[in-house]
């Protein structure tokens, strides 16, 4: 009896484990159901970092075209 239930519980548990890989898996979709490419994930940099654009001037980290500055 003990083992069936530990059997039982080490399957859930693997059942469980794959659930969430296969959510982040997923292609991405136009409106139109059809696969398109992902948009790259944007990270925001860490506190105290300084961003600068394409021109060299500072901007605003999270804009288009900024760069993390050391």
């Amino acid at each position: 009896m003990i083992r069936s239930l530990s059997l039982a519980a080490a399957f859930a548990i693997s059942l469980s484990a794959l659930a969430p890989s296969a959510a982040f898996a997923a292609p991405c979709k136009d409106a139109k159901g059809k696969f398109t490419k992902c948009p790259p994930v944007v990270v925001a940099p860490a506190k105290g970092v300084r961003c600068k654009d394409a021109k060299g001037k500072f901007a605003k980290c999270g804009t288009a075209g900024a760069v993390p500055v050391k």
